[in-house]
């Protein structure tokens, strides 16, 4: 698993750590039921601090992204909330649309920009 921190980011590092790892989950390059590298493995391989790790994985399993076992680690196991998905979608997706409506951004760009990645998740649908 390839994780990169931008380090020049505003950008917390724990939520670039989240990021990265939800977008390896949707895309297939991590799978349900593989176990994440430790929290000190993790923080040596990219170069911050155990804490900030620690806090991602912490932040996935409230998400529902992983799970956490003593003995094996942060394991991705995705807890299915549709319901709740599309709840914390609705909020994420109106800051990022309200942003774009002020900078001119037409809804046939809008729908264009999401399907396009949509597409490169996962097989690109149901």
């Amino acid at each position: 698993m390839i994780v990169e921190i931008d380090f020049n980011s505003d950008e917390a590092y724990y939520v670039q750590l989240c990021n990265q790892i939800i977008l390896g989950i949707a895309t297939d390059r991590i799978r349900e039921g593989e176990v994440l590298p430790s929290v000190r493995q993790m923080a040596d391989r990219i170069g911050i601090n155990m804490h900030t790790v620690n806090k991602a994985y912490a932040v996935l399993r409230q998400e529902g992204f992983v799970k956490l076992d003593r003995r094996r680690g942060a394991i991705v196991s995705l807890d299915v909330n549709k319901l709740q998905a599309l709840e914390e979608m609705r909020r994420d997706l109106g800051v990022v649309l309200a942003r774009g409506v002020c900078k001119n951004v037409s809804r046939e760009e809008v729908h264009s920009l999401v399907d396009e990645i949509f597409d490169r998740f996962a097989g690109g649908g149901e």
